[in-house]
Formats: C-alpha cells, structure tokens, sequence
C-alpha cells in the first residue's frame, strides 16, 4: 500500500499552490504618528494629529490592507484531491484504488479573478486616498472655524468693555444731573446684553474646539489657543482653471478605477460560463487478479442550464450603472466647483468692503458719538445707535471671513488638495 500512495502524495505536494512562495501585500501607506499637542495649535499640528488619531482615516487603511489579501487568494491554484476506495472486504477478491484529481481551469478564470481582485485593491487605496483629502479639507475647515470663534469672543469682550465704559459714563454724568436716571439704565441694559453676547460667543468657540478635536478622537480637547491669522484672505485660480483640474480630484479618480473595478469582475463572471475540467489519475491493486492496474479519467460538466448567464447580466449592468454614476459625479463636482468659486468671490469683495470703508467708518462715528456723549453735546442714545452699528459691523465682517474660507475649503475638498 505504501507504494501505492507514496507517488501520489509526492505529486500532491508538488501541485500545491503552498509549495511555491507566496506574495505578500503591497505596504499601504503609513501614517506619520505624532505626539500628542500641548500648549498653541497651529494648522500644521493639527493636520498632523488628524492624519494620526481619526478612526476613519484607520478604517480606509485597513480596507486597503484587508483587500491585499484577496489578491493573494485570487492567485492560487485549486486545490488536488485524494480519492481512496475498495471494493469487496475480503483480502482475497479485494480491490484497492488510489486516484488523484486535479482540477483544470478554462476560460482563463484564474487571469481575470487575479485582475478582479487587484482592480478592487487598487480602488480600496484610491478611497484610502480621497478619505485622506476629505480629512484634511474637514480640518482645515474646522481649524479655521475656531480661529473665527475666538475673534467673536475677543469681539465680544471688547463690545463688552466698551458697554462697561458706556454705563461707567452714563453713571457719572447722571450722578452730576447732567442726563436724567434713564439714560444710565439703558447703559445697564446694553452692558447686560453684551455680557450675554460674551457667553454665546464663549459657548460657539468651545463647540469648535470639540469640533476640531474630534477629527483625531479627542472629545475633550487639550490644546491651548488656535494660532493663525484671518487678515490675508484665500484665493483661488478662475473658474476654468479650476474645472480643467477636476478630472484629478480623488473622488473622481476613485471611481473611474470602480469602473474598472466592475469590468473585470465581468470578465470574470463571463469566464465562469466555460465549465472546469478535472483530470484524474491513480492506482488500482486487485488481489484476485495478483497485478496493479492504471487508472485515467477526465470529467467535463455539460453547460446545459447553468451558464453563469445570470450573473454575467448583473455584471455588465452593474459596469454600466458605475459608469452614469461617474457622469453624474463630474456633473454634480462641476456644479460645486463653480458654486464655491462664485461664492469666495462674492465674499472677497464683500470682505475688501467692510474691511476698507465699512468699519473704519462705524469706528469713527463711535469715537465722535463718545466724544460728543462725554462733552455733552449728544445723547446717549447716540453712543447706542454707534455702538451697536459697531458691533454689528464686526459681527459681519467675521460672518464674511468665515464665507470667504469656507468657499476656498470647498474648491480644495472637491479637488483633493
């Protein structure tokens, strides 16, 4: 019997795909790890905590890690198989037989799931990629969120100081008889809503700390103050120039390779319509005959029925579905880029304007309402209605910057940089 299995084995052993060496993934890009930030946060700190700490940054590495490993699937052999039989229990009639089976694939069904499966690996890593870019967009955007979110609060501490100093004079000039007592509990009134504001404007920066936090996994945030400025405002190229990079934005690349992606799993679903064919070859021992005799066979399954026509219609399909969503996709970027281009020069204009004559002049009529105010020579109410064009004139100018770096963030978000 020895003799028997030993050539079968041997044969086994050098038809299995584990005899030859076996690939190992591509490595996936690593992100740099970085400690952990303490004390002022610039933008580039905080862009590196974010590629570090988000979990669904990890999520999309992991993805196009795991997929590595369908590639090495997809390149391996059918297993052999061993079929051992006897016929008859007594040692005298017996008939032992030994037979290996090694299944042959046709209709190059091993080529088009290796490409299959590289094709979706190669996706996974260009998602890993557009997830990359949407991040660093998302924390731009929340960084410059904050920036925006402690210039209120420094705004409204000093509107608060301001209605502090108004009710200081208020009192004094009523404690002199010079305005009756209404004008100083318009003072107090004013000064407690601009304490009001003070809290609002506190209660907006911490939700964009937790904002911008949470991009790294830090629901409690630790770092100190957000260092950048706000007085250069973004700029970006022209509409046209931007709509010629657009092919180049990740989330499009992403998909065209999801179109190949789908042609090759066709490919492979149309190879599964030309049946396997297993060749067999073994031994067979009869006892009541003395002598060994050769075995060989081969079987071939008749594709009556199953042509695998199902599947390879949901295939080609499917191609063509990913395809209208490609189109659809460049339509709806396209419509974005031009929305956000329109946007962020609609805010740069409406910026350069509050920033050159708007507030320069609501500065000026505050200064000479409070001159007049402390001289006599106006009205309290005078001092408010400057006070609160002021305020508002700030508040608006704050609301612009925040449009104009939103618009930018959403040109780069939809172009990945």
């Amino acid at each position: 019997m020895r003799r028997l299995l030993w050539p079968l084995g041997l044969a086994a052993v050098l038809s299995s795909p584990m005899a030859a060496a076996q690939p190992r993934p591509d490595p996936v890009p690593i992100l740099d790890q970085v400690p952990a930030a303490g004390g002022p946060l610039t933008l580039e700190s905080a862009l590196a905590m974010a590629a570090a700490g988000n979990p669904a940054l990890a999520a999309a590495a992991k993805e196009a890690e795991a997929l590595q490993g369908g590639v090495v699937q997809a390149r391996v052999l059918p297993n052999p198989d061993i079929a051992f039989a006897v016929e008859d229990t007594r040692r005298d009639s017996r008939t032992t037989s030994v037979e290996l089976g090694i299944p042959i694939e046709l209709g190059g069904k091993r080529s088009a799931r290796i490409l299959a499966a590289e094709r979706a690996q190669t996706v996974a890593v260009a998602e890993f990629t557009r997830a990359r870019a949407e991040l660093r967009a998302a924390t731009v955007a929340a960084f410059f969120d904050l920036l925006i979110a402690q210039e209120g609060v420094a705004l409204a501490n000093g509107s608060a100081q301001v209605a502090a100093r108004a009710a200081d004079i208020a009192s004094r000039r009523v404690a002199a008889g010079k305005v009756p007592p209404l004008e100083e509990t318009r003072a107090r009134v004013e000064r407690a809503n601009a304490d009001l504001e003070v809290e609002t404007a506190q209660a907006r920066m911490q939700e964009a700390r937790r904002a911008l936090g949470s991009l790294w996994g830090e629901p409690d945030p630790r770092f100190g103050q957000a260092v950048g400025s706000l007085d250069v405002l973004p700029a970006r190229a022209p509409v046209d120039a931007l709509l010629r990079e657009l092919e180049q934005a990740p989330e499009l690349a992403a998909h065209r390779l999801e179109i190949e992606r789908r042609d090759a799993v066709v490919g492979v679903e149309r190879s599964k319509r030309y049946p396997d064919v297993r060749l067999t070859a073994g031994t067979q021992r009869n006892n009541e005959l003395g002598r060994n005799q050769t075995l060989l066979g081969v079987s071939i399954p008749l594709p009556l029925f199953d042509r695998n026509q199902g599947n390879l219609y949901e295939a080609t399909v499917r191609a063509d579905q990913a395809r209208d969503v490609h189109r659809a996709m460049q339509v709806r970027l396209a419509h974005e880029l031009r929305q956000a281009s329109a946007q962020l020069e609609l805010a740069r204009k409406n910026a350069d304007t509050l920033r050159g004559a708007v507030l320069p002049g609501a500065r000026e009529a505050y200064e000479a309402a409070t001159r007049g105010f402390e001289a006599g020579k106006s009205g309290f109410l005078d001092v408010l209605d400057a006070q609160r064009t002021l305020f508002q004139a700030r508040i608006r100018y704050l609301a612009v910057l925040a449009d104009t770096y939103q618009a930018a963030i959403a040109i780069d978000r939809v172009l990945g940089r």
